[in-house]
Formats: C-alpha cells, sequence, structure tokens
C-alpha cells in the first residue's frame, strides 16, 4: 500500500509539473501572437511587455497572491512538501492506493497554479498594445497579479465566500479550467484598461470610418497560435490534477482529445464566417476562431462528446469574428482581438456547461460570471485611474507615431528592414 501511494504521489506530481511546464510555453505564444500583430514599430515593446509580465506573476504570485487565493502561506511558506507520514493514514484499508483524490507536492501546486495567473495577464498585454506606458503597464500587472485575480480566484477554485455572503460551488457554478476564473478575468482587466486608454491614433475616424492596422508579422501570428493550441493541451488536461488511475487517464485523454476538436472546429468556423462576410480568407480570424474554440471548451472539456465539443468550439469561431467586428463598431480599439477571444466567448463558455455537465447550473454560471466580470473589471478600473492620475497611462502623439520601441526600449525588432517610423 505504502509503495502504491508513492507512485501516485510521484505520477501526480511529475503530470502537474509537465503540464505546468506546458502552460508556461504558452506565454511564448502570447508573445509570439501579439508581436506578430502589432506594427514593426512596437515589436520590442510587446515583446518585453511578456517578458516581464510573466516575471512579475512568478513573484507577486509567491509572495501574496497564492496565499489570498488559498489561504497558504506568504513567500513560499506552506508551499512545500506535503507530510508524506500524516498523507499515508488517509490510505489506511486501503488495497490499492490510487483509489481517491490527486496526491500531489504542493510546490507542484503552486506552480501549475502561477503560470495560469501569468496566463490572465497575458491576456490584457495585447489589448492596450501600442499606444500604454510601459512602465504603467508593469505597475497594474503587480496588482492584476498580486491581488485581484488572486481575489475572484478565491472565491472559485478556492471555494471562499464572496465577500463573506455566498459561495459560487455551493450555487451550481463550474470552471473546469478557466473560461471565467482565467480568460473572462484578463478580458474584464484588459477592458477596463482601453476604455480608459482610448484607441490607436487613426483607427477611427470621426465619421465613424474603422481603419485596419495589419500586424507586421502573420508568420510570427501564426506559431504563436500554433504554441498556445499546444499549451492549452497542459492548461486543461492538467486541470484533471490526476493521472495515477484509469478513471483519471481516460479522462485526460477525452479532455486532450476535446480540446483540440473545439480548436480545430474554431479556426474552421471563424474561416468560413470571414469567407462570407469579407469575401476573402482572413488568416487574423482564423487564428482567433483557433483560441476562441479553445476559450469555448475550457470551462469543462471533461464532460462533452467529441461532436459536442467540435459544435461548441464552432459556434465560439463564429463568435468571436462576430464580437470582434462589434467592438469594432463601438470604438473600442483591440489589436488582437483579445477581449473578443477570451471575453465574449470565455462568457459563451461558462454558459455552455450545464449542457453537459449536470453538476452546474445556469443560475449558478450566471451568477459566476457576473461575479467574475464586476469584480475584475471594477478593481482594474480603480487601478487603472489611479495610475492615469498619478503617471499617465498613454504615450504621447509623438512616441505613438515614432513606436514604442524606440521610446520604451531603445531597439528595433527588425532595424534592417524598418525605420522607426514604419
Amino acid at each position: 500500500m505504502e509503495q502504491s501511494f508513492h507512485l501516485q504521489y510521484a505520477l501526480d506530481t511529475f503530470y502537474f509539473l509537465i503540464c505546468g511546464a506546458l502552460v508556461m510555453w504558452m506565454a511564448a505564444g502570447f508573445a509570439m501572437l501579439e508581436a506578430g500583430l502589432v506594427r514593426a514599430k512596437n515589436t520590442t515593446e510587446i515583446l518585453t511587455k511578456n517578458v516581464a509580465l510573466y516575471a512579475i506573476a512568478c513573484i507577486m504570485y509567491m509572495v501574496c497572491g497564492y496565499a489570498i487565493m488559498y489561504d497558504g502561506g506568504v513567500f513560499l511558506a506552506g508551499i512545500g512538501n506535503v507530510d508524506v507520514s500524516a498523507t499515508l493514514g488517509e490510505f489506511a484499508g486501503r488495497e490499492d492506493g490510487f483509489e481517491g483524490g490527486a496526491i500531489y507536492s504542493k510546490a507542484s501546486d503552486f506552480f501549475f497554479q502561477v503560470v495560469f495567473v501569468a496566463t490572465a495577464m497575458s491576456i490584457v498585454s495585447g489589448a492596450v498594445a501600442e499606444r500604454m506606458k510601459l512602465w504603467a503597464f508593469l505597475l497594474f500587472a503587480v496588482a492584476m497579479t498580486g491581488f485581484i485575480y488572486p481575489m475572484e480566484g478565491s472565491w472559485t477554485w478556492g471555494g471562499q465566500a464572496v465577500f463573506g455572503m455566498y459561495v459560487l460551488g455551493d450555487m451550481g457554478f463550474s470552471d473546469f479550467a478557466g473560461s471565467g476564473i482565467v480568460h473572462l478575468a484578463g478580458a474584464a482587466a484588459a477592458l477596463a484598461g482601453v476604455l480608459l486608454l482610448g484607441a490607436r491614433k487613426g483607427k477611427y475616424t470621426k465619421d465613424g470610418k474603422i481603419n485596419a492596422i495589419p500586424g507586421s508579422n502573420l508568420p510570427l501570428a501564426t506559431l504563436g497560435t500554433f504554441i498556445l493550441w499546444m499549451g492549452w493541451f497542459g492548461f486543461n488536461g492538467g486541470s484533471v490534477l490526476k493521472l495515477g488511475d484509469i478513471t483519471n487517464a481516460n479522462a485526460v485523454a477525452m479532455v486532450f482529445l476535446n480540446t483540440n476538436a473545439a480548436a480545430a472546429a474554431g479556426a474552421v468556423a471563424a474561416l468560413i464566417l470571414a469567407k462570407i462576410l469579407f469575401k476573402k480568407a482572413d488568416l487574423t480570424m482564423a487564428l482567433n476562431g483557433a483560441l476562441a474554440g479553445l476559450v469555448a471548451i475550457t470551462a469543462e472539456p471533461s464532460t462533452p462528446t467529441a461532436l459536442q465539443a467540435s459544435i461548441f468550439g464552432a459556434i465560439g469561431g463564429v463568435i468571436v469574428v462576430l464580437s470582434i467586428i462589434g467592438l469594432d463598431k463601438l470604438k473600442i480599439d483591440d489589436p488582437v482581438g483579445a477581449i473578443s477571444v477570451h471575453g465574449t466567448v470565455g462568457l459563451f463558455g461558462l454558459l455552455i456547461v450545464p449542457l453537459t455537465n449536470d453538476g452546474s447550473t445556469f443560475s449558478g454560471q450566471i451568477m459566476g460570471a457576473v461575479t467574475i466580470f464586476v469584480w475584475v473589471f471594477g478593481a482594474s478600473l480603480v487601478v487603472w485611474g489611479v495610475l492615469k492620475a498619478v503617471m499617465g497611462i498613454r504615450v504621447s502623439e509623438e512616441d505613438e507615431y515614432q513606436g514604442l520601441d524606440m521610446v520604451d526600449c531603445g531597439l528595433e525588432a527588425y532595424p534592417d528592414f524598418t525605420g522607426s517610423r514604419k
């Protein structure tokens, strides 16, 4: 019995770490996607933001975020290994140590959780790209990863009551891997920033015309999408939390299958709709369609059939195209479509959970979505507002024209091919 326990502990811990590493690789996906969809003169700056926000997320979640979210320790206190001898007592009388819940190192749990925090913050960077001050963004990252995200995480995955009033889990709220907890939250923070920041110069004319601002490197954006697609297997698959028995191994396999099916269907549906609407096969819509399919299935990838997952992903692909068009008409400038992919489709992902998971309710899903959005949007609006009043959050018109690469970083991403004004 003790030997089987140690084997399960090793398997579940190792699985957590591998999936966490896959999710960490999504940071590269976000960096490449955003770098490809912004103009050449802003590429180095957006890459700097992505590297820095990941580092800030890791530090802030270690210092205080994990403690807030799970009532653990501060600065690695309580993030050590479990007491194996004490845990063995839980298996007394069992013939098979693999039965029961997952058992893993708390350090592996922290690592798996912290890369989710970084993912939520990565969503923000693309939406505010090309016109936000670098250091204002990084200061917001401190607040988002150290407090705003951990607070809503404590009410959802942490199982704590929302301001002591109600527990979302008791109301039928379920979010398997984070369509709402991670993606809707990141989009809500991004929306608050975008509303205070305003659109890029030249994006919208006074007569209401919308001017497309093409990205500088679509091969890079495509690479970023494939990296995110790959990393999502760790994002959703790791959220099963256990691998060391037949039931959970089958669950992991189904999650991988459904995650892939939803992404594929989302890409195809978005591509077809773009062809119908624009008479062209728009690559950027196909990329966002794949990501939309991934976001849509993230709230519950374990219970749908492969066909259902494909349908959900396809609907997500359609929704994201319509949402991007709709936000543009409202003059909400999002260079990479992050608010539509992660916010609009994140909400959709939450709402379809009860269709396949009878442990959730539509009212619970709505309550959870409202709680996440209101908290993150409201808190982010306050933080963005304070930063705007104290130091300003938008670069000058001259700096925006010159490009943030030279203004903030003193380096151009493509010095041999473009000037700073290209």
